[in-house]
């Protein structure tokens, strides 16, 4: 199992915080420094304010040598599937081919009211999402003139450039993997992601998902399959506590719903998943000031989960 470190930006984090995430999660030895792509705060004021995904991963990159960087996920509303296939590719080559492409079709209404952006009915942003997905990937493959024609988007002879420095960069889709969505990551996906939710619930998710693979005529072995799960982790009860406290949590919620307790409890219900399928669980770290915590979690965590 590999282990990632995600985090949330929107709740109050600066450009250096994420940095210092990032270094102290590649000198820790995860396989990967993920943030969400939101541009309002749940439930805090948010402080000192958002920052752009992309932008930030770009520079992280730039500052950053190995650890591979992405979205979980980039809100297809945000940004036109043009822009946003250069974009990613960008910052594919500031990173030396690092980036994966985490992609949703957007939930959050209230930050697309707040910041100018439309936000279509359901039916209609699963529609842009999709040909998102079509127009992303189709500029990146494209080896001429590219061209597309969709019901919300089109493109006309396209240079399909810049390329990313990759050969493929890596999709990630996520979700309740349902009818529409399963049968997009049959499509596109090469990692299906259950955020916050139960083991059972997550096998049941993925199985939807290999299903519509097989329909699709597509090996299900060939989507990494991966969970999300916030962690509140430490050598001691004291100090778990004292960091429930700090991201406003209790300890028997989290323990319910999270990663929490010490090392071995971690391990344990990490195996939990990993018998269930997962291949890969992102570490949703709220407290981007506590890097002592994704330093223990590197130490004492990490080493022992890489044969599950």
């Amino acid at each position: 199992m590999e282990l990632r470190i995600f985090v949330e930006p929107q709740q109050g984090a600066t450009y250096a915080d994420q940095l210092a995430v990032a270094r102290t999660a590649e000198a820790a030895g995860f396989g990967a420094f993920f943030r969400s792509d939101h541009y309002v705060a749940m439930n805090v004021d948010g402080a000192p304010g958002p920052t752009d995904s992309w932008i930030t991963l770009g520079a992280i990159g730039r500052e950053t040598s190995t650890i591979r960087l992405g979205t979980l996920v980039t809100s297809a509303t945000f940004r036109f599937p043009g822009p946003l296939a250069i974009s990613v590719a960008q910052v594919d080559e500031m990173s030396g081919g690092r980036v994966e492409l985490g992609l949703g079709a957007g939930w959050f209404a209230e930050e697309h009211a707040a910041y100018a952006i439309p936000f279509p009915d359901v039916k209609e942003r699963f529609d842009r999402f999709e040909e998102t997905l079509q127009i992303v990937t189709g500029l990146w493959e494209s080896q001429g003139p590219y061209t597309f024609s969709g019901e919300h988007f089109s493109v006309v002879d396209s240079p399909a450039l810049p390329k990313p420095a990759q050969a493929h960069v890596p999709i990630v889709l996520g979700g309740a993997g349902k009818k529409r969505s399963a049968a997009l990551a049959a499509r596109f996906a090469d990692e299906y992601n259950t955020p916050f939710v139960p083991v059972e619930e997550a096998a049941a998710v993925w199985a939807r998902v290999d299903a519509a693979c097989e329909a699709a005529g597509r090996d299900p072995k060939s989507v990494i399959k991966s969970a999300a799960q916030v962690v509140c982790g430490g050598p001691d009860e004291a100090t778990v506590a004292r960091r429930a406290a700090t991201i406003g949590r209790e300890l028997p919620e989290l323990r319910e719903n999270g990663l929490t307790g010490s090392a071995a409890e971690i391990v344990d219900k990490l195996g939990v998943f990993a018998e269930a399928g997962a291949e890969r669980v992102y570490l949703q770290v709220l407290d981007q000031s506590d890097l002592a915590h994704v330093e223990w979690i590197g130490s004492e965590v990490l080493p022992q989960v890489a044969g599950l």
